[in-house]
C-alpha cells in the first residue's frame, strides 16, 4: 500500500545534550529513543526520539553547526529560534503529559481553549519548553 499523503517526517531541534534532551522526551513527552547507544557509542551523529510511526524528533548537538553545508549560511542555524513545535495528542495522553510535566515541575502556560491548528479550533493547549528552551505546544481536538 502506498500513502502518498503529505506529513512532517522529521524536526531536527538544536540541543546542547543529546541523551539528556532523549531522556526528557521519552520521559516527559513518552517519545522512544532512536539511535541513542549508536550516538553514545560515537556510532552516528546525532540520536532521534520517534513521537509515533511517522514522526521523529532528531536531536542535533549545536556541536555540528559547523558542519552543516546542505545550503549556504545553513551552519548559522544553530540556536536560531523556532517559535514552536506542536504536538497533537488524544485527550488521555494529553492529560497524561500535563501530569507528568506537572510532576516534574517543568514549567508551562496557561491551558488555552479553542485555539486554531491543522484540524481547526483544538479543544485544549498549552506550552512547554525542553532543557535547551525549545518551546512546545500540546493540544488535542477531541
Amino acid at each position: 500500500m502506498s500513502d502518498h499523503t503529505a506529513r512532517i517526517d522529521h524536526v531536527v531541534l538544536w540541543v546542547s545534550d543529546p541523551i539528556g534532551s532523549a531522556e526528557f522526551y521519552e520521559r516527559i513527552l513518552g517519545t522512544q529513543p532512536v539511535r541513542l547507544a549508536e550516538f553514545a557509542a560515537g556510532q552516528v551523529s546525532f540520536p532521534s526520539v520517534r513521537l509515533n510511526e511517522d514522526t521523529i524528533i532528531d536531536l542535533m548537538p549545536q556541536t555540528m553547526a559547523e558542519h552543516m553545508k546542505m545550503l549556504p549560511g545553513a551552519d548559522k542555524s544553530a540556536g536560531h529560534p523556532v517559535n514552536h513545535v506542536c504536538v497533537a495528542l488524544p485527550a488521555d495522553a494529553f492529560d497524561a503529559l500535563l501530569a507528568r510535566l506537572v510532576e516534574g515541575e517543568v514549567p508551562i502556560s496557561e491551558i488555552s481553549h479553542d485555539s486554531f491548528g491543522a484540524r481547526g479550533p483544538a479543544k485544549r493547549s498549552f506550552y512547554f519548553r525542553d532543557p535547551d528552551g525549545n518551546v512546545f505546544e500540546a493540544r488535542h481536538y477531541d
